[in-house]
């Protein structure tokens, strides 16, 4: 990851103080536990149509299965704020990352849609767990290295996807899934003892120049709605993602004649954008700062899905896609991170499953208004959505007084 290592302040917090290396340590093992996530993520999603045959499960059925993920994600992600102010959010996230390895080989060893979809809570539980827990710990090292890198672990995310997905499709035709996914468990296992131990040694870094509690500019209260007002800008992001996911190649075969293959390469190009807009967004958020990078990215996917879902031609249609995955790529990272700045774990935990919800409420929107109207009309909702995720965060310009606000959650007593 690009900046890995550029690495500017020593942060107080113990004996002597934490030193400029430690804190690089710390940002290379949560980049790893990014990358992890994405990666076993899009593993299991590449053997969906395996697990469906090998269940039986017919598509109402693996639709039902799949809420287990969802469930199982939004439920933890509601109580993992709690859990990181108890016992940190380094504990945490190897923790679900443990968990997280484990519960992904489960789906294979079903035989029946039920079974399916108990595990998957499981699996969903986990996933929904960790992002949590490592949005909160990489909050915590953004204010305590003084430099916007949030969009440096959401990139790594990507990456991860990107490859897992890539290397799932590679090895479908030659190993089970039963094969595949107990290889995904033991990569995850592996790289959590490789990064987990440089998070369990050292305690979440305390932000430099923290204001005390007594001397907050804003009450409990306001910091909650604030939190709300990202969340939903998560949620404008999510749901872009999700529409793209599934009816972007379906946009471009049915209604532009692509060929399947083009079709297919419709996300994959969304998504390689939304990563390079990621990899970028640490240079970005210095030169234009928070509040110019939300209105531009917003005003940016707007215009991208705008020429996607009208475009006369496919390779307009392929050019507005990229657009999109650019303009969207570091809204959902700044606005977590401007969440846990206002509230720490709690304030990711609720933008965190707000954003989920948006994924979540994506699909199913667009094909209920494509039955309605049409589907490149229904494709432009992500584009208001987009602009939405604009106007709304720069109306809360000024909520950026607020951020010195100390969002450690080291462990401390109940």
């Amino acid at each position: 990851m690009p900046l890995l290592n550029k690495v500017r302040t020593a942060v107080p917090g113990g004996p002597g103080g934490d030193t400029a290396p430690s804190l690089s340590r710390l940002r290379s093992a949560l980049t790893l536990f990014f990358a992890l996530d994405g990666f076993l993520f899009a593993g299991w999603v590449v053997r969906i149509p395996a697990i469906k045959q090998q269940t039986g499960a017919s598509a109402s059925d693996l639709g039902l299965a799949l809420l287990g993920v969802s469930a199982g994600a939004v439920v933890t992600m509601t109580l993992t704020g709690r859990l990181c102010r108890r016992h940190g959010s380094h504990a945490v996230t190897v923790a679900t990352g443990v968990l997280l390895s484990l519960s992904i080989a489960l789906p294979a060893l079903t035989h029946s849609p039920l079974a399916l979809g108990l595990v998957l809570l499981v699996f969903g539980a986990a996933y929904g767990g960790i992002n949590v827990a490592m949005n909160s710990a990489a909050v915590d090292l953004v204010a305590a290295l003084r430099r916007p890198v949030m969009p440096s672990f959401h990139a790594a995310f990507s990456l991860g996807g990107m490859l897992g997905a890539g290397l799932g499709g590679l090895v479908a035709g030659s190993l089970s899934p039963t094969a595949h996914l107990l290889g995904l468990t033991a990569v995850g296992l592996l790289l959590t003892a490789v990064a987990g131990p440089v998070l369990l040694r050292q305690p979440s870094p305390a932000p430099p120049e923290a204001v005390p509690a007594t001397d907050r500019p804003r009450s409990r209260s306001g910091s909650r709605g604030l939190v709300v007002v990202f969340g939903v800008i998560a949620l404008c992001t999510a749901y872009g993602e999700g529409a793209l996911a599934d009816w972007g190649a379906l946009h471009l075969e049915q209604d532009l004649d692509a060929h399947p293959g083009v079709a297919a390469a419709g996300y994959a190009l969304f998504a390689l954008t939304m990563t390079i807009g990621r990899l970028s967004g640490t240079a970005l958020l210095e030169r234009l700062g928070q509040t110019r990078t939300l209105v531009a990215g917003g005003a940016t996917a707007a215009a991208g899905m705008l020429l996607g879902a009208l475009a006369p031609s496919v390779w307009a249609a392929l050019l507005g896609f990229a657009v999109t995955g650019l303009g969207l790529a570091n809204i959902f990272p700044v606005a977590v991170a401007r969440a846990g700045a206002l509230a720490g774990p709690s304030g990711v935990a609720t933008a965190s499953t707000l954003g989920y919800g948006g994924m979540l409420l994506g699909p199913p929107s667009i094909g209920f208004l494509a039955d309605w109207f049409s589907l490149p009309v229904a494709l432009t909702t992500v584009a208001v959505l987009a602009a939405g995720a604009a106007v709304i965060g720069y109306a809360a310009r000024n909520a950026q007084a607020v951020e010195a606000t100390p969002t450690s959650c080291a462990p401390h007593p109940a």
